[in-house]
């Protein structure tokens, strides 16, 4: 037993910040930004949009591709770290506003590699004999921009808002179409210090010297973060490659999470794939966390890209540290 998508769908908000736009908030440039990162252009959350706006704008466009209604879901995985509220969760929010009153719903954080992680979550509890999950919705969602220090260059070029989103539901071996294959998943403790937002939780709750040290925002060591990316996602993806017992070759699309260029490019690279088979989108929406590879997906899915039968390799990696990669037969 096992989960096949039957629907994908994304959503990013109106607003578009560019490079020339942030050329005029903090010292940078389009060609900085362009050469150290790819991205052009991130998309922006409006004030009084929240991750669940979002996060309900890409559920229904998976729904509709699912040709499946609400009442139909009875699983909702939510990956976020950058929910409406500290609680209840996210995912509870969305169900309210999807009248999707069936379905069990919580919220997961394994910050930008969640939605790979929803993917093995979902798997687990819809496959397993006696389940009584059937369909669910596994998603990625994020208002990251509200975590993000717009005086620091190195960090708010970066981010951009966005939710992506799959209608899974429970296949069998004699299931025709999309599938996933399997899934790796790790995490390492040890870096939990090189990517974080300092301040805002119970270990250091806001205060006015956090507010005026700006710790309620995302900080990163990008040079430790770089070479740990490429690393564990190289090694996630030939993990779940050699489980499948499928080579590197045979991979139709591989979709890295959108964080940076160089690292997309390299983990390509490392894996003896070509330019032709690397989805790339990070130049216009930036480093979406959570919601990256969901966005992604689903942009390749309806680009008409994606034969029958072609093998699909999804790999994120994120703050905790977390990482992980899916393989999907579609």
């Amino acid at each position: 037993m096992g989960i096949k998508i039957i629907g994908t769908g994304s959503y990013a908000p109106e607003k578009i910040l560019t490079n020339s736009d942030l050329e005029k908030m903090v010292d940078t440039s389009d060609e900085w930004i362009r050469t150290r990162t790819g991205i052009s252009e991130r998309h922006i959350a409006a004030p009084d949009e929240a991750a669940s706006d979002m996060a309900l704008h890409a559920c229904r466009g998976a729904l509709e591709m699912a040709e499946t209604s609400p009442d139909e879901i009875d699983l909702i995985v939510l990956a976020t770290i950058s929910g409406d509220k500290p609680f209840p969760s996210t995912a509870c929010f969305l169900q309210r506003k999807l009248e999707a009153f069936n379905a069990t719903c919580f919220d997961i954080q394994a910050a930008c590699s969640g939605f790979i992680y929803g993917i093995e979550v979902a798997e687990a509890l819809i496959s397993k004999a006696d389940s009584k999950y059937k369909k669910a919705l596994v998603l990625g969602v994020e208002k990251i921009t509200y975590l993000t220090n717009w005086e620091d260059r190195n960090t708010c070029v970066l981010f951009g808002d966005g939710a992506g989103a799959i209608v899974v539901e429970k296949s069998d071996d004699g299931d025709d179409g999309s599938r996933v294959l399997g899934s790796s998943l790790f995490s390492n403790g040890t870096y939990t210090d090189i990517l974080d937002v300092p301040a805002g939780g119970s270990a250091k709750p806001i205060d006015e010297k956090v507010l005026a040290n700006k710790e309620q925002y995302i900080r990163m060591e990008g040079k430790e973060v770089f070479k740990l990316a490429v690393n564990a996602m190289v090694g996630a993806c030939k993990e779940v490659l050699d489980k499948a017992s499928v080579s590197s070759q045979d991979i139709r699309w591989l979709i890295p999470h959108q964080a940076n260029m160089r690292i997309i490019t390299a983990v390509g690279k490392r894996l003896g794939l070509t330019e032709k088979n690397v989805f790339i989108n990070v130049d216009r929406y930036g480093n979406t966390s959570a919601a990256s590879v969901a966005i992604a997906l689903d942009e390749l899915v309806r680009s008409g890209k994606v034969d029958r039968g072609d093998l699909i390799l999804l790999t994120a990696f994120g703050a905790g540290l977390t990482w992980g990669a899916s393989l999907l037969r579609w």
